[in-house]
């Protein structure tokens, strides 16, 4: 009883919360973000090397069966050992804008805490100040 106690006032603690959200909000982000990474950038990155696919590059570290196509896909099902740098390339830029989008948001929340004026004291209450006038004049 005193362990789901226990867990039960973790589980709903602010903290946790944020936390869970935040995971869902950044995995539906890091989708948005692969796909800007594999349908916009990287073709455009293609373009400019010579319409490089980057998904496609790859090395082959074993030996080929015969018959078996030329391509990642292909050799992977066939059981072949492949360095997909390819992937690695496209995981990296996908990281790096990510990385990026992450610290401009930052950057400004950060700004827009600068920028905020702190608001004014609250005027004291009426007997308060009575209360401090009638102090002062005492200690005269």
């Amino acid at each position: 009883m005193g362990i789901a106690k226990e867990f039960r006032e973790f589980a709903v603690k602010g903290n946790v919360i944020d936390l869970a959200v935040g995971v869902i909000i950044g995995g539906a982000f890091g989708k948005i973000v692969d796909s800007l990474v594999n349908d916009v950038i990287m073709p455009i990155v293609g373009l400019v090397f010579g319409r490089l696919d980057f998904s496609n590059l790859f090395l082959v570290l074993g030996s080929v069966p015969p018959g078996t196509p030329a391509t990642l896909e292909a050799l992977r099902k066939a059981g072949v050992p492949v360095l997909a740098y390819g992937s690695f390339i496209t995981v990296a830029v996908n990281f790096l804008i990510l990385a990026f989008i992450i610290f401009m948001m930052v950057k400004q929340i950060n700004r827009l805490k600068r920028e905020t004026p702190p608001a004014p004291p609250a005027a004291a209450p009426e007997d308060i100040v009575l209360l401090r006038e009638i102090r002062d004049s005492l200690k005269r």
